[in-house]
Order: structure tokens, then sequence, then C-alpha cells
């Protein structure tokens, strides 16, 4: 089956139907997150107003908040910058289990996520490949996510704000009509789709 894709991103089917469930304590931000290299760089931008933000727990030197880039086709300038972990959490994960990036665009009445990494806005989607697909290999190594074996929410359903954000309003609804022309109404796959 050939996939379908919106603005050249594939989207893998299995976002219509994976069961997902999440008890957010933050966990999946233990691990840090790959940044676009544009990301980073407006994340160091802001580094006089992040770091006020940031507690004990936190490094407020900004050499010790990115590791080095690296090359990787999935993002749009065509380098990752992963995030630093910093007493087993993610270098902008305070305390409390929440970003200082997201309290700093609440700060300046923006967006929630104007200024953090959409892999991280995108979680437990990723694009992969070129695909967007479910993480389930960070998914398989959380205790809070998807642990709860009777999850009748699918994904799709639980990131719907993630996807009108990744997409657009015009691709998200793109992204409907793939899932209609795809599954039918009980969410069984079409024949021949």
């Amino acid at each position: 089956m050939e996939l379908k894709s919106i603005n050249g991103i594939k989207i893998d089917p299995k976002i219509f139907t994976f069961k997902f469930g999440c008890n957010c304590k933050g966990e999946c931000c233990h691990y840090g997150v790959y940044a676009d290299y544009d990301e980073y760089k407006k994340i160091i931008s802001l580094k006089d107003q992040i770091i006020p933000l940031m507690d004990e727990t936190q490094s407020k030197n900004i050499d010790d908040w990115f590791e080095e880039p690296q090359e990787d086709s999935d993002f749009p300038s065509g380098i990752a910058v992963g995030t630093e972990i910093i007493n087993g959490k993610c270098t902008f994960l305070d305390k409390d289990g929440l970003c200082v990036l997201q309290r700093l665009a609440n700060n300046h009445n923006l967006h929630k996520w104007e200024y953090k990494p959409i892999y991280c806005i995108l979680f437990p989607l990723t694009v992969y490949e070129n695909t967007l697909t479910i993480d389930d290999e960070h998914i398989d190594r959380l205790e809070t996510c998807n642990n709860n074996l009777n999850n009748q929410t699918t994904i799709f359903e639980h990131c719907q704000e993630e996807l009108r954000h990744f997409f657009g309003e015009e691709g998200f609804n793109e992204l409907l009509k793939i899932r209609e022309e795809l599954f039918n109404t009980t969410g069984v796959l079409k024949n021949g789709a």
C-alpha cells in the first residue's frame, strides 16, 4: 500500500488505530529531545529569558544545554541537535516536570508551544524517514505512557491538538480525509486501501 502524504510527509496508517493513553508526569522528557538546528538557534537566542525560569536542578550554563549537532534528513534544516540530560531529565524540564520553554511562551502570552521543538510537541508521534508514525520505541521505555491496556483512544484522537499544530488546519483536514479513505466507520481498514 502506498502511503498518503501531507506537505511531503507520508502518513503511517497506524496512527489511526494504535491505542494510546497517558498519565503525564513529564517522563517522556527524561530522555531529552532532538531539535532542528533552527529551533536550537531560536532557543539559544532566548537564553537570557530562559535562565531566570530555571530551578536548582537545571544548568544555567548554556554550554550544557545541547549535544553536538548532527546531520539528519528528517529535520527541515538537515541538522538535529539533541537536548542534554541533566539530573536524569531534559535540560529544560524543571523539578516539577514542567518545561521552561513552554512557561516562557506562556509568560509572553504566545502559543504554549512557540519555543518548543516540534519533536517534543509531537510525542508520542514522530517523523521518521519522512513518515509521520508512532514513536513506539520511546513509548515502550516509559512507565506512565500507554501503561493502561484498556485504552480506547487512538494516538490520532489523543494528539489532535498536536497534529493541528504540526500540519495547520488545512493539513489536519487532509489528515481527516486520509482517515476516511482508509478506514470504515468502525475503524477497520477498508478493502484495497
